[in-house]
């Protein structure tokens, strides 16, 4: 199985922290909460302003929603950041062809692993930045 790309737990590292801070989110002081060079932070900073999920003031104004996070789901941070395209999430071997099993195993198994991502994929489209910051442990943080 291919692994999900780091990307992903940045992002919603980032809105979450965009969502509960509010106001000065530069890439540097979000990247000190990440604990990521600036540089990987504002690159996927722009993945999710392409995505229509941030903006981004200029000058030290800081990166702020551009949507309330109970309107932004994991599902909508998982396709911003292409971390893995449709029916991609399991790679597959090269088989060999004069097996009986290698020459059927794809396909056989191709069907199951779509439905595995699609339904991790219905999962993610279920939960919100806002639900995220509604747990306890992040809501201690913001008193």
């Amino acid at each position: 199985m291919k692994q999900i790309s780091s990307r992903f737990s940045i992002a919603v590292h980032i809105l979450t922290f965009i969502a509960s801070v509010r106001e000065g989110c530069t890439g540097d002081f979000i990247a000190g909460s990440v604990n990521s060079n600036p540089v990987i932070v504002r690159n996927i900073m722009g993945m999710l302003k392409k995505a229509d999920l941030i903006g981004v003031r200029p000058g030290v104004g800081g990166a702020y929603l551009k949507k309330d996070a109970d309107e932004i789901t994991l599902l909508d941070v998982y396709r911003a950041v292409d971390v893995i395209g449709d029916d991609q999430l399991f790679g597959f071997h090269n088989p060999k062809i004069e097996c009986e099993v290698g020459r059927i195993i794809e396909n056989t198994l191709r069907e199951e692993l779509k439905q595995a991502q699609e339904a991790m994929e219905q999962r993610l489209q279920l939960v919100t930045i806002q639900q995220l910051l509604d747990q306890p442990e992040v809501n201690m943080l913001q008193t």
